[in-house]
């Protein structure tokens, strides 16, 4: 229930969430922002973060220094997701009133444009005009020492004293920890930052920021301003930055609140509309329900993380999607869901957000199935898990689960450590974290396979030169010679037979670079040549890898040549992997996206994310496709230009990566168009022809297709013409006619395998009968105990059974030997089981011949590695059952 309620003369008129979001963006607008969408929840080339957490992320390299932007001032809603790590929030989302998987983060960013006076001025214009919040609700913090941003928020907006708080540092020896200071990292960027809180009134519990009730719900931080002023060196030295910018954020979801008059975010429009479709889903008629709130959350976070291409795995950031997805199917269990409901939702979340964010409507259906292929997954070991879960809490001494057992949960039924933990907690226990970690640890060390990995001299390689590449239009060319490498390193001249490294100023080979291998050929100088065997990057420079055929110095004029007719067959084959990759988006749908490539002069590989196998209907409408483009003969068009123009355009992008203001965009036709810097052919006809070799599963959510294009495709066809042409003279008939000739012959086949069984088991059972001859009497008990030669372990029981029959009432000990392999069986008429057991008797055996078995009192059967000793432990048969048949 709502803890309170805003006056609603204090409820400006923007009140949805969309309507916020938009007045946002709009606002900054006219302060010659530019609006810059949201980025993936996947950062580019950033391999310190695991999700985009924050509007600035986005922005990292330009505040750094390292990229240069259009603009110098920007403003954005970025879609952030927080729930990896150990020490991660993800148990309280649903249960405290604003922790979220998934959130939106308003911002404005200056990069050396404006700063302190301009920042702080827009926050209150923004909060007290354009929202109209009242201002005696509001109250800020700045940094103990940040004297300037203290004064701009007293004198120049006026804000009273006792509403501006100085917090510090924790303590001396932590200088620059405090919560209003910023850093990027242990060095670089940092600076003090202003928070600006909303008071809620006097009736909710909590004090002010920097106060010992801090922690309460009174006052709610809304937004906080970061001035990047200095530069942190690794000495801790504090430089000031040559050009201080401006890093805001803003949380959409706990504005929302304030402005709809409504304490937690769960209670915002967005939330409200999720929660009530999922009550009505589950038949739920609690709406306070926490784990309602949980669905809702997780129903974003999952939606938003497929759309930016993440898969369910078990490792990384598919391994977290996974990890919230289970979370969710597991409280719609706690509801009494009757079916696989998690997926349904998506339709409700597009209702909500589906006009800010269009991508979720085009690919609706692809999240509804990924997201149901994994709940139905998960769903069939839930109730076993939750049962085991059930045994571990009835035998639990103390309040904590032990971390092997939360490692068993995880391990057998993929109960994540975090979810087990949310259902410990709703029972007032506690998980022991460190010892799962310790346990986790152990099967990774299990798992791994040692590998040994030579050193390469080359991958140590270190140079500043620069090399230009005219590889595009030329497959030869002059150059200079401008710095060699050996073994040892850098080096004046290469001599004759010696491996090394030839950096060119200029050069017709292409560098391994986007999936496409590197060129070989050789450089011509007045002596020889050096014979090029690989070509690499080594920072802005191209790396000719090869061995000199002669001596070869440093500036001396060469001719590059590359092998053209290596080449051509690599630009064929990448060509083809840009009409392969729009034609799986075309039959497949467009959340597949490239995970990766090679492309050589033999074949291309094609790695892509899919939820399930690709069948062979759908294998050939792909080849086909791919085949129809090669035929239209498209032109290759290459242009230049800024990155926005090419996303414009519809230039797909590589997953993940991060490029250039100007890209290099690479466009077939009208149906393909990518952001390329490999080499093409000319036209697709070039090509000439496609044929797929394989398809299989790499990872999980990660498909691989291998194909072959040109010639090779040529030669792979007749080399499964080579085949079939075989098989036809095999079964003696023509090629047009083999597969029904074969289908007959199966059919035989198996007719005769059936016949032959049949009378293999007439034989056995006529054994049987002349080994009743061989029987002896107990006690007056007829006992069979008999090695039999040549006969399969798998036709004793059918002669037990016979055996049974026609002895009426008797016991039988069997044993057969094939193949260095002990077959055994023992069979007790039922009017003898009270003195006699079958798997007694079998075991008796079993033990004297290196195995064991069981089974029922009148049939159980054995097995054995030692055929030598069957003769002596068939005579043990007789004293035993004398003993038992007294």
């Amino acid at each position: 229930m709502n803890q309170f309620k805003i006056n609603p003369m204090e409820v400006p008129m923007i009140k949805t969430s969309a309507e916020l979001r938009q007045a946002f963006l709009d606002f900054f607008a006219t302060k010659q922002h530019q609006i810059v969408p949201s980025s993936s929840l996947v950062p580019g080339n950033d391999a310190t973060l695991l999700f985009t957490n924050a509007g600035m992320v986005q922005f990292k390299d330009v505040f750094l220094g390292a990229e240069k932007r259009s603009y110098t001032r920007a403003t954005s809603s970025q879609r952030c997701v927080r729930a990896g790590g150990k020490h991660n929030d993800l148990e309280n989302v649903g249960y405290t009133a604003r922790h979220h998987t998934f959130f939106e983060m308003l911002g404005n960013f200056s990069f050396g444009d404006y700063f302190k006076e301009e920042a702080i001025s827009y926050a209150w214009e923004f909060l007290t005009q354009v929202l109209g919040l009242p201002k005696e609700k509001l109250l800020v913090t700045v940094y103990e020492t940040d004297d300037e941003a203290y004064a701009l928020w007293a004198d120049k907006i006026g804000v009273p004293a006792d509403k501006i708080i100085r917090i510090g540092d924790s303590s001396p020896d932590k200088k620059y920890e405090s919560d209003n200071f910023w850093s990027m990292g242990d060095t670089g960027p940092c600076g003090p930052c202003s928070e600006i809180f909303y008071d809620h009134g006097d009736d909710i519990f909590g004090g002010p920021p920097g106060s010992p009730d801090e922690d309460g719900d009174r006052f709610i931080e809304i937004w906080n301003i970061v001035f990047m002023q200095f530069n942190r060196q690794a000495d801790g030295e504090m430089k000031p930055l040559p050009k201080p910018s401006v890093d805001t954020g803003m949380g959409l979801e706990r504005i929302s609140a304030i402005l709809q008059g409504v304490h937690s975010n769960y209670e915002i429009d967005i939330f409200q509309g999720l929660i009530q479709d999922t009550a009505t889903l589950l038949n739920c008629d609690d709406l306070e329900h926490k784990s309602l709130r949980v669905i809702a959350d997780h129903i974003r976070s999952c939606s938003f993380l497929v759309v930016d291409g993440v898969m369910p795995s078990n490792e990384g950031r598919g391994y977290v999607l996974r990890r919230i997805i289970r979370r969710a199917v597991r409280h719609g269990h706690k509801l009494e869901a009757q079916s696989h409901f998690f997926h349904q939702l998506v339709a409700s979340l597009v209702k909500q957000m589906g006009d800010a964010y269009p991508e979720l409507v085009s690919q609706q259906a692809v999240i509804e199935k990924i997201l149901r292929i994994e709940e139905e997954q998960f769903s069939r070991t839930l109730d076993r898990g939750m049962a085991l879960l059930e045994d571990m809490l009835t035998q639990l001494t103390g309040d904590t689960i032990s971390g092997e057992d939360v490692f068993k949960l995880y391990d057998t039924y993929g109960f994540p450590a975090d979810l087990t933990a949310d259902i410990a907690r709703e029972r007032q226990l506690k998980i022991d974290h460190d010892g799962f970690d310790v346990a986790m640890k152990k099967q990774r060390q299990r798992a791994q396979q040692a590998s040994q990995f030579a050193t390469d001299y080359n991958e140590q390689l270190k140079t500043d030169k620069y090399t230009s590449f005219k590889g595009y239009t030329n497959d030869q060319f002059s150059a200079t010679v401008i710095e060699l490498f050996n073994s040892e390193g850098n080096v004046s001249q290469l001599s004759d037979g010696e491996q090394g490294v030839v950096i060119l100023d200029n050069t017709p080979f292409y560098a391994e670079s986007g999936g496409q291998v590197g060129d070989s050929g050789y450089i011509e100088t007045s002596q020889g040549v050096f014979e090029v065997l690989d070509t690499v990057k080594v920072g802005n420079a191209f790396a000719h890898k090869g061995i000199a055929r002669t001596t070869i110095q440093l500036n001396a004029r060469v001719n590059a040549h590359i092998n053209v007719e290596r080449r051509q067959a690599i630009v064929k084959n990448h060509t083809a992997t840009h009409i392969l990759h729009a034609a799986l988006r075309t039959v497949l749908g467009v959340h597949v996206t490239q995970k990766g490539s090679l492309v050589d002069n033999e074949k291309l590989r094609f790695d892509f994310s899919h939820f399930e196998g690709v069948t062979a209907k759908e294998l050939k409408v792909i080849e086909r496709l791919v085949n129809s483009e090669i035929r239209k003969n498209h032109q290759r068009d290459t242009e230049l230009m800024p990155i926005e123009a090419a996303k414009a355009k519809g230039a797909m992008a590589l997953f993940g990566e991060k490029y250039d203001d100007e890209v290099r965009v690479v466009t077939l036709g009208g149906f393909s168009t990518e952001l390329c810097g490999g080499v093409h052919v000319n036209s697709t006809g070039e090509i000439g022809l496609f044929k797929i070799t394989s398809e299989s599963g790499i990872a999980a959510g990660v498909r691989r297709i291998e194909a072959v294009t040109a010639e090779a495709a040529l030669e792979y066809i007749d080399n499964q013409e080579g085949v079939l042409t075989s098989i036809a003279h095999a079964v003696k008939s023509d090629v047009g006619n083999v597969t029904e000739k074969v289908d007959q012959l199966i059919t035989r086949s198996k007719t005769l395998e059936r016949e032959l069984t049949k009378l293999k088991q007439q034989l056995a059972a006529q054994a049987g009968t002349d080994l009743l001859s061989e029987a002896i009497t107990i006690n007056g008990i007829t006992c069979l105990i008999a090695e039999l030669k040549d006969v399969p372990s798998k036709d004793l029981r059918g002669m037990v059974d016979e055996l049974k029959v026609k002895m009426n009432s008797g016991i039988i000990m069997l044993a057969t030997a094939n193949e260095g392999k002990v077959g055994l069986i023992a069979g007790v008429t039922k009017d003898l089981i009270g003195k006699v057991k079958s798997g007694d008797l079998v075991n008796l055996v079993a033990q004297q011949v290196g195995g064991k078995g069981g089974g029922r009192p009148d049939m159980a059967q054995a097995g054995g590695s030692q055929p030598e000793n069957i003769a002596s432990a068939l005579e043990s048969v007789t004293p035993w059952l004398t003993e038992r048949l007294n």
